[in-house]
């Protein structure tokens, strides 16, 4: 596996490949790996743009680790209504903090609509989950989030995504 990792790829201005995700400390600019993931950003774009992500909690969020979010039912069991992607693992990429991967189950190929935000490094997910982007500003309001408790890192009363949009979208 290179050291090449996704927040020394090139940084894009693409509005059509960055999203803006306001959470209740500020905004968190997202930007997405298509030429890494193309299937991954399209559904995230796609539910994004069906306003899915809006009000969905963290609902699993393990200080030290990640922060997972996008599914609507907050159980960490829930998804979007459309079909499981398969597995678009990568070797270029590292599990760094701010990188962005697609929660699933067991099965590689069970990847909907959660998703996890790193806090710290987790080499152990490196290969084994899919990196579709990488959090290029306001990684100080994902610091922010809520943490759970216990071992699975399941929070109560947890802190929610206002709004989830593709930049290409937004007219403020």
């Amino acid at each position: 596996m290179s050291d090449e990792t996704p927040a020394s790829a090139q940084t894009t201005t693409d509005p059509e490949n960055t999203l803006l995700m306001d959470l209740k400390d500020g905004r968190v600019t997202i930007q997405l790996l298509p030429d890494v993931a193309p299937k991954h950003v399209e559904r995230v774009k796609t539910l994004a743009r069906q306003g899915f992500y809006d009000n969905t909690p963290f609902h699993r969020v393990i200080e030290g680790f990640m922060a997972q979010g996008g599914d609507p039912t907050g159980t960490g069991t829930g998804g979007s209504p459309l079909p499981d992607l398969p597995a678009e693992f990568t070797t270029k990429y590292r599990f760094i903090r701010g990188v962005v991967g697609a929660a699933r189950t067991q099965n590689p190929n069970s990847a909907n609509s959660q998703f996890f935000i790193m806090f710290a490094p987790a080499p152990s997910l490196d290969g084994q989950y899919t990196i579709w982007g990488r959090v290029v500003s306001g990684m100080d309001v994902v610091d922010k989030i809520k943490r759970g408790q216990g071992g699975n890192g399941q929070v109560r009363d947890p802190d929610r995504i206002k709004r989830l949009r593709v930049a290409a979208d937004v007219r403020d």
